[in-house]
């Protein structure tokens, strides 16, 4: 099967890429390099640089490789730049993602876009929070995902497309950049390893829903092969685990013991945020396979192997 990744030189995307290459198939890369990496686009496919607003470029890749399937990745993703900057996050997000929906359109592809959990739920009063949970952002970067996906259940009504959401927790796994932006396993990681010292926000007791990057492949090769109706689906592990513990777990790992710095709580920041990922295991037979500890020793291995 011939596929688009948006994304495709980042974390989450390269990996996408890398399982839509063991499936056979042309695979066609786009990516603008801002926030991915050239090296992480995997040898076999063909890698694109351009940016998703740019809608006759992209038309361009589209009309080529005349894919069946996108997987739609490419975000500006920094929740921080997003406070900063509102109009630019939407305009990549939300207009990007325009852009993208249009070019699937003139092919027949059906588009799995990365959404996300927790940003798009703010700080829900149920936990785990199902699909349901009314959507209450605390960021530009959340309330632009929501605004993507409200446009591929239009083109889905107006069209009769078969576009699938999928919303994740906090993904993390090699490959995730530990500078900048990034996952807090790998930020803390990359302290570990380089010897500084980690530094926790608040009291460390705020929670996340963390979901190995391997596991949201499998729900991205699953919801390809959806067959029911538009949804929006959570994709993580349905257990809360705080700041705290995930640094002992990190530390267990990496065979380090370093008192951690405590800094004030940042503005915004959510209290707890865990997924009920039922609707996904029932309706697209998925479940997240990787435990914590598990994942977080692949991801130093990944490191330094």
């Amino acid at each position: 099967m011939d596929a688009v990744v948006t994304g495709g030189a980042g974390f989450i995307g390269s990996h996408v890429a890398d399982a839509l290459l063991e499936r056979g198939g042309r695979v066609a890369v786009i990516d603008n390099l801002v926030g991915g990496r050239r090296d992480r686009v995997p040898a076999g496919a063909e890698f694109h640089e351009l940016d998703i607003r740019d809608h006759d470029a992209m038309q361009a890749v589209f009309d080529d490789v005349q894919p069946a399937a996108v997987f739609h990745l490419a975000a500006q993703a920094d929740v921080r730049a997003s406070v900063e900057n509102p109009g630019f996050d939407a305009d990549v997000n939300v207009r990007g993602t325009i852009a993208v929906l249009e070019c699937a359109r003139s092919t027949g592809a059906r588009v799995v876009f990365s959404s996300t959990g927790g940003a798009l739920y703010g700080e829900a009063e149920t936990i785990p929070s199902p699909e349901a949970v009314e959507p209450a952002p605390m960021s530009p970067y959340g309330t632009s995902k929501h605004g993507a996906e409200l446009y591929l259940g239009l083109f889905n009504r107006l069209y009769g497309t078969r576009h699938v959401v999928l919303r994740y927790s906090n993904v993390y796994g090699p490959r995730q950049d530990p500078h900048g932006e990034a996952g807090v396993v790998a930020i803390f990681f990359g302290k570990l390893t380089s010897g500084a010292t980690p530094v926790i926000f608040g009291d460390g007791r705020q929670t996340r829903d963390y979901v190995y990057v391997s596991d949201v492949v499998a729900a991205n090769m699953a919801a390809l092969a959806y067959e029911g109706p538009h949804r929006a689906f959570n994709i993580g592990t349905q257990t809360e685990t705080d700041v705290i513990d995930l640094l002992a777990e990190s530390q267990r790992v990496a065979g380090t013991d370093v008192t951690p710095e405590h800094r004030p709580a940042r503005l915004g920041e959510l209290d707890r945020s865990c997924l009920d990922i039922a609707l996904a295991r029932r309706e697209l037979g998925w479940q997240p396979a990787m435990p914590l500890g598990e994942g977080l020793a692949e991801t130093l291995r990944a490191l330094h192997p």
